[in-house]
């Protein structure tokens, strides 16, 4: 599925009006609210990885005379974690950078980020509701989002075709389909070792819920029901062996492997196209577009998808302009030209625009060139999945550790030196211990 690098996710994070006691560690910022004093230009630096953004920093510089962006691209959003945190802690943060959702929370009890509410908030109607949420915890606005994300499977009608088989419907069928195609030695998905992010999104879509909020203190459950409905459908892949383990680190690898049918679908969101348009040189018009598998007997849900543009703009505490900061997020993510760009898949990241008029975008966000005769059947597929978004996950205060823990001990299932369930008593306990270190009240 491999969501992640060099990617990544857009999903939605319900952190907004958690109780102040307990669930938050002390946060204090060390930024000048003060503007900085200048005879030109206010120059805002700002960090992202997305493709497209600099022809939309080209664009913003052309068209303002008072705020200009210096743009640094990083590698990718892992890499942005990191830099990050060396950034705030030796004083010299930017003050625009591009995140996703699930780090918001635990930047925010870093104190590293400003709280823009009051400069964005007459804007909050220009967006879908779930991506406005994004930004928020505890009911103040950190960072304007850019991106929604549909999510859906993306297969080769080609193999599907020769070998008889139709585009899963339920994860049932998808490991079906899976055997089916190892007898010809095809695999149906491919599961990076660094990349836990299938565990999550199929969490997600299931309805668990690893961290919530009881009175005055998380709960951490990485065992409730809908894990362990996840966690089943990936140890099926994994013991059958249905899917490539090819690492995300040789982008161009995976992507030659998907091109030349050795990996045959993708659960994925319109973003990932780009990569695919760009990289592939043999399948153009050999992918098509289904619905993301269900659990059977349920309702079509997707996860709340993921994104490598990046669904939001952050503005941080240590900003000396976070005025002319957070308006020049808003105008990256309103201004029509920009959210054009950055939709397309050849001249941007196709990603979906988080405005809330988003459908309109469809056709600029998935490829033609990759669908051929099934880009048409493709944008309803996409508008579809905009209606099943599971929007109820929140994100802990440690979710960055959390992963990054996670991350070390994937590799292990899927190199089947452990169960998924292992790897989920493991994360249980390690993050209920980490956030006691922390001085969180936690329960679990």
């Amino acid at each position: 599925m491999n969501f992640t690098t060099p990617r990544r996710r857009f999903a939605r994070a319900a952190v907004a009006g958690l109780a102040l006691t307990g669930l938050l560690a002390a946060c204090g910022g060390s930024g000048d609210d003060e503007p900085a004093e200048s005879s030109g230009p206010v120059t805002l630096d700002f960090w992202g990885w997305a493709n497209g953004q600099e022809a939309v920093v080209k664009a913003f510089n052309a068209s303002h005379k008072d705020v200009q962006l210096k743009y640094t691209k990083v590698t990718d959003q892992l890499t942005m974690q990191k830099q990050l945190t060396n950034a705030v802690k030796a004083g010299n943060a930017p003050c625009m950078m591009q995140n996703t959702g699930e780090y918001v929370t635990s930047w925010v009890s870093q104190g590293a980020l400003a709280d823009i509410t009051e400069y964005v908030e007459a804007d909050k109607d220009k967006f879908n509701s779930g991506s406005w949420a994004t930004g928020q915890v505890q009911g103040k606005v950190y960072g304007v989002p850019t991106a929604s994300a549909p999510a859906f499977t993306i297969y080769r009608t080609d193999l599907f075709k020769k070998y008889g088989l139709k585009a899963p419907a339920t994860w049932d069928d998808f490991i079906a389909a899976g055997k089916e195609l190892k007898k010809h030695k095809i695999k149906i998905t491919n599961y990076a070792g660094e990349d836990p992010s299938t565990l999550e999104v199929l969490a997600m879509q299931a309805g668990a819920q690893w961290y919530s909020v009881e009175g005055d203190s998380w709960v951490v459950n990485f065992q409730d029901e809908g894990t362990l409905k996840a966690a089943d459908v990936i140890q099926q892949i994994i013991d059958n062996d249905l899917n490539s383990k090819l690492s995300f680190a040789d982008y161009a690898a995976v992507q030659r492997n998907y091109d030349n049918g050795g990996t045959a679908t993708r659960q994925i969101s319109t973003w990932q196209m780009s990569g695919m348009v760009q990289n592939f040189t043999k399948s153009f018009g050999d992918w098509a577009l289904s619905p993301w598998p269900t659990f059977k007997g349920e309702a079509p849900k997707t996860p709340a998808g993921t994104n490598q543009s990046g669904n939001l703009t952050l503005v941080s505490e240590q900003c000396k302009n976070k005025e002319q900061a957070a308006e020049a997020a808003l105008w990256m993510s309103t201004d029509p030209g920009a959210v054009k760009t950055m939709a397309s898949p050849e001249t941007g990241s196709g990603v979906m625009p988080a405005l809330a008029d988003s459908e309109a975008y469809v056709s600029e966000a998935i490829s033609e060139k990759l669908l051929g005769k099934n880009y048409e059947p493709a944008k309803k597929v996409v508008t579809d999945s905009l209606g099943t978004v599971n929007t109820d996950w929140t994100f802990g205060p440690n979710w960055t550790a959390m992963f990054t823990e996670m991350q070390d001990e994937w590799a292990a299932v899927v190199s089947k030196k452990q169960k998924v369930t292992d790897l989920l008593a493991h994360m249980q306990e390690w993050t209920v211990n980490d956030l006691k270190q922390r001085g969180i009240s936690v329960k679990g």
